[in-house]
This record gives C-alpha cells, sequence and structure tokens, in this order.
C-alpha cells in the first residue's frame, strides 16, 4: 500500500508532459503530492490523499485503494457542467472555483490537458496565458 502522497509514477510523468508547455510553470512538492504553479498560484495539484483523514474521497476509493486526485481551477461558468455527471469530477470541498478529477486507467488525457490548460491560463498573469498554445 502506497502513503498518503504518493503519486504513481506514470500519472506524474502524463502531468509533467503537460505542465511542460506552459510558459513559466513549476512543480514542486506539495504539503501532500506534487503541484504545478505559476508564481506563486496553483496551476494543478496532484495526490493520492488518506480517505479515512479526508472522508470525502472515501467514496472515490478504486479496489479499496485511495485513489489519485488532481485539483485545479475551472472557470464557474463552466464548473456545474463539469462535475454535474460525477466521476470522475467532483468539486472540491475548498474554493469557489476549485473542482477535482480522479485520475487513472479511465482518463482522458486530452480533456485533462485542456483543464490544466484552462487553470493555468485562469491563474497566471495575462502576458503569459496569452503565450499558451504559441
Amino acid at each position: 500500500m502506497s502513503s498518503p502522497g504518493d503519486v504513481p509514477p506514470e500519472i506524474l510523468d502524463r502531468l509533467r508532459a503537460i505542465c511542460r508547455g506552459l510558459p513559466e510553470a513549476y512543480e514542486e512538492p506539495a504539503w501532500i503530492g506534487i503541484r504545478w504553479r505559476i508564481r506563486a498560484r496553483t496551476v494543478a495539484h496532484v495526490y493520492t490523499p488518506d480517505p479515512e483523514r479526508f472522508p470525502v474521497y472515501a467514496r472515490y476509493l478504486v479496489a479499496g485503494e485511495a485513489p489519485t486526485v488532481m485539483t485545479f481551477r475551472v472557470p464557474l461558468d463552466d464548473l456545474l457542467g463539469l462535475t454535474a455527471d460525477g466521476f470522475p469530477y467532483f468539486r472540491a470541498p475548498w474554493g469557489p472555483n476549485v473542482a477535482a478529477a480522479i485520475l487513472g486507467d479511465h482518463t482522458d488525457w486530452t480533456e485533462i490537458a485542456e483543464l490544466v490548460t484552462d487553470s493555468y491560463c485562469q491563474m497566471a498573469p495575462k502576458f503569459l496565458a496569452a503565450r499558451v498554445g504559441l
């Protein structure tokens, strides 16, 4: 069993590839897991929470194991549409525009790349966000 915060290397590799293309974004260890930031703002945070300590995650167990979760920012206008169908997305219990995705074999990495990029564009200074996709 992995310890809380451990993120499977294949998920980290995918997220690193996405975040590498975001101007001036950087990776750092977080209080749990890994996060990507622009300046002092978090764009995406990936971790494996302890469902006993954070019961909100208990319903997302995968084969009895804690899920790998990524939180990110979503425009308020898009949040309800993204989370309305449930799995793999839900509203994170902090921040009005924070969503979470359960990552795993089912993950649509093209969609995750779009969501992380959108989160970056919300958090980055406008001149850096304008460079995305150039």
